[in-house]
């Protein structure tokens, strides 16, 4: 798999769930300082979350606290302590072609914009025998970088 058509750049976002995000927060925000950048609820993504950041400019990464609009339904992002990890992706459409003909699973959904307004897309965290490489078990957010981060990231490489 050494002929990959695309760069992972860095880390995007981590989603931390929990039954309620207030009690995340006096952790995240009251001790350790992150700032709160937005919010976003989905009644269809079963989610409420407040998003938070630390770092700043191009290379800021989220923090995601998220707890379900209703804990009876799925999916339940509160059950995974730590919901799901984004990664930049430089060109996501051909990750997405790439990584596919590769046998990596992606989640159903497809390419869409995500709460931060990038597109966004999924690998499943389980395999299949039609597409056997996963996140053996992490949910993994490919997020298209913005050509503002994909310049950050190339000043770093030199």
């Amino acid at each position: 798999m050494s002929d990959r058509p695309f760069k992972v750049l860095g880390i995007q976002q981590i989603a931390i769930g929990g039954p309620d995000k207030e009690k995340m927060k006096k952790l995240w925000i009251d001790s350790l300082g992150l700032t709160i950048t937005g919010n976003f609820k989905s009644e269809r993504e079963n989610v409420d979350e407040d998003i938070a950041a630390m770092g700043a400019g191009a290379l800021k990464v989220e923090v995601d606290l998220m707890q379900p609009v209703d804990p009876e339904k799925k999916p339940q992002v509160h059950k995974t302590p730590l919901n799901h990890i984004g990664l930049w992706i430089d060109d996501l459409p051909t990750a997405v072609e790439w990584l596919t003909a590769n046998g990596v699973r992606f989640a159903p959904g497809g390419i869409r914009k995500g709460a931060a307004g990038f597109d966004i897309t999924f690998l499943h965290p389980k395999g299949n025998d039609e597409f056997p490489i996963s996140g053996e078990g992490v949910l993994i957010e490919l997020v298209q970088a913005p050509q503002e981060v994909i310049d950050a990231y190339a000043g770093l490489s030199g």
